[in-house]
This record gives C-alpha cells, structure tokens and sequence, in this order.
C-alpha cells in the first residue's frame, strides 16, 4: 500500500470513511514504514506493540462495517511527542530522570484525538526537556532530517517533524514556547501552528514554561491542521488555563480583501537573500489572491525577545524540576544543566522585569493588528542547520543557532498571537523553506483559512522528502 498516495490526514479519513481502503492495510503499511526508515531518522522512541495497534485498526473497521458513527480522524495514525503523558506508555519528556515514567492518565489532547478516532503509533523524540531547538538528545539519540539526514529536524518537537514528513504517521502533536512547533514543521515542510494559549489544553503535557507552553498540530496540510484543532481545540475543565470558545475550524470563505501585514523591519535584519527571495514570491503570490497588502512596522522592544524570554521560561522550568535539579542535576544534557543553573540564578526582580516587557510587547504587537488581519513574515533566517552546527553566520555577522532559530518565532510568542508554518519553496541546498502567517488572538480559522489559499496556488505544501 501507497501511503504517499493520500496528501493528508483528512484525504486519509475520507478514504477511510468511504471504506475505499481498511484501517488495518493503513496501519500495517505505516508499521511497516516505521520499520524501514525510523532507523535511519530516529523519531520515535516509544511505540505502541504491534499487535496492540493491530487489535484497534480491526475495531476501527469493524465500527465502519457495521455503520457506526465515526470521529473526523478515524482510523488516522498518528504519534506525539515525548512530553505528552499517554496511559500505559512510558512519557521520557526527553530526559534520563523520567526514563521510567509510565502515566496512569491520558494527557487531555491524547484523549480527545483517541475519541476522534486516530490511531496513536507511539512517542516521538524531542530536545531534552523541550529545552532547544536541534532534538539532538544527549539520552535517546539526535534525530535526522528527512530531507538530508546530516541536517537537524528542528525542536524541541523535532521528532513530531521528522516522522509526519518521512509518513512515518499522518499527523503528530508537539509543544510550543518560542516556536517549537512552528520552526521543525518549517524545516520538515510541513504546517504547525501555535494556537492561541487557552484554546488547547495542557493539562498531562510535563510543562517546560507554563506560561508560554501551547500545544499544536505538525501535519501536512492546513486543512489537517483545522481538523486536529477542531478536535482537540475547546475548554477542559482540568486545564483553568482554557478558554471557552468554539473548537470547530471552518476554512470556508474566501480571503480577496483580506487585510494583510508585511513588515518593514526586524525580519530582515538577518537573513540569506535566497530565503527572502522565496518569501517576497509567497507574498507576491497572495497579492495573486486578491489580499490587500499592506505595509507595517513592528515595535522596536522586539530587540529585546530574546533576553526577556530567557529570564521567564528558564525560571519556570527550574521552578518545576526544582527537585530533580538539587538531586539529579548531572544526569541532565549538558544544555539543559546550563538551562537550569540560569534560572536557578536569574533573580524575582529579573522575573518580573522581563514580564513588563513582555506585556509591552503584547501590547505594541497587537496593536499592529488594528489595521490588519494577519501577518505574512519569513519564519527562518536560512535552511535547516548541519548537525554539531552552533552559530549561523549570515552577511558577515554570526550569533548562536539558537538566537537565529527563534528570531522570527519568538514575537508572536511574546504577544500571544496564533501563526503557522507553511511551506513555500526549497532552499538552494535542496532545503524546505516555509513563511509564518500570524493572526489576532483566537484567529486561527483566519490564519489558516489564508494558509490553504496560499498553498492551492502555491503546491508546496505537498512535496515530499526523498526518502
């Protein structure tokens, strides 16, 4: 069986549903792809037996023979990243200290994806503790690329990436801080997107920063990345932290007239003239769409992102795995070490400092939004980094991997603003490229209502690795 022959998640389910091809033939192709290529890329660390996945794959069609009602992902594989608790299947969060962890609970979105049908293959690798953006994992193994296996996949969701794009699972979840969704899907050409905080729950998912943590779909489509959020999306009373609104997401409707951002500053001051290229022809390819473009320029504290987002979520973390910090802080990635010593450090008044400027930022970056509906911006400064790679050098000036790689990312992080990843070319390395569409908040239907009229005209959105 093709698995290739379905574009996405929701082609996949309409098959299915259609009973043109069984859930069993599905799951046993996706087993059998995990057999060939996870060893070459190293994605999932855990996986649900065989026999188990087989036993639901039957009950799936079973419940289509006998025309029972079905959920919207019925019968989809699908896999999650390590963080995610998933009863009975051990939850590492990328970490020896949790290398034994077995959950007696389902985080709330495992939960709620399983009700809608999809089938869960397994956990995926990740960046230690979500604390980096390579999933090259000091305990379980770097993951690969895809695309190039000497390239990283991006993190800390790197595995989610690199196992929906290699169709080694029709759909993954991931965490998103500073853009550990959005920034892997982008190098693995695929679509994530950072909801709005409040519209996912996180109750079950091992938090890194509580105050940034979203939880967001890596699939191959916007149209997928509408489906996993219908389903997992809404209020849940275990996570105070949700809001109540409507989960469904409707990409009906056109977007001629849509009001839409490009900005004058902050994302190219470091950038490969090639990625800009690519991103000036999506931009020009929605001005195709009928949009309105329009001019704006960002707030100048976005300079300080950077050192205002370490000085929240490196606390947070510290003040969460308090404990294994004092008792255990040497079997910890030598990142991560250096991770929790700085928040261990960074003074209360540091903390709250950095929260003033974030709410600032909040305040200036949403009110770029009065005159505009969403925000087109390029998402990386250049291709996928190589593997042991530390710094990017970009017209004579270098700075740290992982100040290039959440350069674009980290503003609507700080503003609270849902945007997402869509692919929109190769770099000249062969590389994925992908642009960021950023929306107000709990605008996701709008962002990605836009994201699949771009990808319609575009057709990146359904290229694959070679592999």
């Amino acid at each position: 069986m093709d698995l290739l022959a379905f574009r996405d998640a929701t082609a996949l389910a309409g098959a299915i549903r259609q009973k043109r091809v069984s859930v069993a033939e599905v799951v046993a192709a996706t087993q059998e792809r995990i057999d060939q290529v996870n060893p070459k890329l190293n994605a999932y660390v855990t996986r649900v037996s065989p026999e188990e996945v087989l036993r639901q794959a039957r009950q799936a069609d079973a419940a289509i023979a006998s025309g029972q009602p079905v959920g919207p992902l019925h019968g989809v594989p699908i896999a999650v990243k390590d963080d995610f608790e998933t009863k009975g299947l051990r939850t590492t969060d990328g970490s020896k200290v949790l290398a034994n962890y077995m959950p007696q609970r389902d985080a709330t979105v495992v939960a709620r994806l399983r009700e809608a049908g999809a089938i869960l293959m397994g956990k995926l690798n990740m960046h230690e503790l979500a604390m980096g953006g390579t999933t090259n994992n000091p305990h379980y193994g770097a993951t690969s690329n895809p695309w190039d296996v000497r390239r990283i996949p991006g993190g800390s969701s790197g595995g989610s990436a690199a196992a929906t794009a290699a169709g080694l699972c029709f759909g993954s979840l991931g965490t998103d801080a500073r853009g550990s969704v959005r920034l892997p899907a982008a190098i693995c050409g695929l679509v994530g997107i950072r909801p709005t905080f409040g519209r996912v729950s996180r109750y079950g998912v091992i938090p890194l920063s509580w105050s940034f943590d979203t939880v967001g779909p890596i699939v191959r489509s916007a149209a997928d990345a509408a489906l996993f959020l219908t389903a997992m999306g809404g209020y849940d009373p275990l996570d105070p932290a949700t809001y109540d609104v409507p989960p469904k997401l409707s990409l009906r409707g056109s977007v001629r007239g849509l009001r839409v951002g490009v900005p004058r500053n902050h994302f190219f001051d470091f950038i490969e003239p090639a990625t800009e290229k690519l991103y000036r022809q999506a931009v020009d390819a929605l001005a195709g769409l009928g949009v309105s473009l329009r001019e704006v320029t960002v707030p100048q504290e976005l300079e300080h992102i950077h050192p205002c987002y370490e000085a929240i979520s490196r606390p947070e973390a510290a003040a969460y795995f308090e404990n294994d910090v004092r008792a255990r802080l040497a079997d910890f990635g030598d990142d991560v070490r250096l991770g929790f010593l700085q928040g261990m450090t960074l003074s209360a008044v540091d903390y709250i400092q950095a929260q003033r400027v974030r709410r600032l930022v909040q305040v200036k970056m949403r009110a770029v939004f009065d005159e505009i509906d969403v925000m087109v911006t390029p998402i990386l400064p250049a291709a996928a980094a190589l593997k042991g790679q530390t710094s990017t050098t970009i017209g004579g000036r270098t700075v740290s991997n992982r100040f290039a790689i959440s350069h674009f990312t980290l503003p609507f992080s700080l503003a609270d603003l849902p945007s997402v990843a869509v692919p929109c070319g190769l770099s000249p390395e062969g590389m994925p490229q992908s642009i960021q569409i950023a929306g107000k908040p709990f605008q996701e239907a709008t962002v990605l209502r836009l994201a699949a009229a771009y990808e319609r005209v575009s057709g990146w959105g359904w290229q694959r690795p070679p592999m």
